[in-house]
């Protein structure tokens, strides 16, 4: 059975992944409203009515803009945690509140959803892996840096959606007063190209596919990121995520992953400190 996603929208103007198999499907975010989700399931030919829940990261507006209307509309349940809940505001039905625990595991139907804690100026920001039948899609954006967690299970991943936020020389030298800057560069902020390139070269060229995500509006450049990339790839399809569109619906259809050892996360500490 093949694992199938895409993104419906990636960047700080809205974020919403979907990850689906024969079956059922789910969004992880739904940070764009409930009519424009459901013009661009529309165009690439998805149902609504598959979907059945949404996993929330984290409580910015760009990640649960859509939500309260989208799971009163489809009566979804949305997995969050009470901390996530609690600075959201959100309007949630209570009997569509469900909640999940760090490094626990949600069956939907045929998927399984792995929860893991990560670094992010946020109360209790998670990133997600979507499992099905030994295949494994990582959903991890939003990052401040690649913590113990992020390389443990981004090494796990056949495909994932990771996180290239910024060019450290174009925040550096960009319009942002020094405050926000610090913010983005910080240890819980977002992931540079940098250090992105870093994950993926010693834990990722193996994935089949890479949806390099969340790329800033002033701070980086889409063909920079792809060029970046596509110069360290093998085997590797290198796509950038729209922050302005839908991504086409790409398909995992066997299991490549490579094991996650104490090894890997030890050379990727070093080559980080040393390039």
């Amino acid at each position: 059975m093949a694992l199938s996603f895409a993104s419906l929208n990636s960047g700080s103007n809205g974020n919403c992944y979907y990850v689906e198999n024969q079956e059922e499907a789910i969004f992880i975010d739904a940070g764009l409203s409930c009519r424009e989700t459901e013009k661009r399931m529309d165009r690439l030919g998805l149902s609504m009515a598959k979907v059945r829940a949404i996993f929330v990261s984290h409580e910015h507006s760009d990640h649960i803009r859509g939500i309260s209307v989208i799971a009163k509309k489809y009566q979804l349940p949305v997995f969050i945690t009470e901390g996530t809940l609690e600075k959201s505001g959100l309007a949630l039905e209570s009997n569509l509140i469900r909640t999940f625990t760090a490094h626990g595991t949600v069956r939907i139907g045929g998927l399984e959803i792995i929860s893991f804690p990560k670094l992010h100026d946020a109360s209790d920001p998670y990133s997600f892996i979507v499992t099905c039948n030994g295949l494994k899609l990582g959903v991890l954006t939003d990052i401040g840096m690649p913590c113990e967690n992020v390389i443990r299970y981004f090494t796990s991943c056949d495909a994932a959606f990771l996180e290239a936020n910024y060019d450290e020389e174009m925040l550096e030298n960009g319009r942002y007063p020094l405050h926000l800057k610090s913010r983005i560069s910080g240890d819980r902020g977002h992931l540079s190209n940098s250090q992105a390139l870093n994950l993926f070269c010693m834990h990722g060229l193996h994935m089949s596919h890479l949806l390099l995500s969340h790329l800033s509006k002033d701070n980086n450049r889409p063909e920079l990121v792809s060029e970046l990339f596509k110069s360290k790839s093998q085997k590797t399809e290198i796509i950038i995520a729209s922050r302005d569109q839908e991504s086409a619906i790409y398909h995992l259809q066997n299991s490549t992953s490579a094991p996650i050892t104490k090894q890997n996360e030890r050379d990727f500490i070093q080559y980080s400190l040393f390039n």
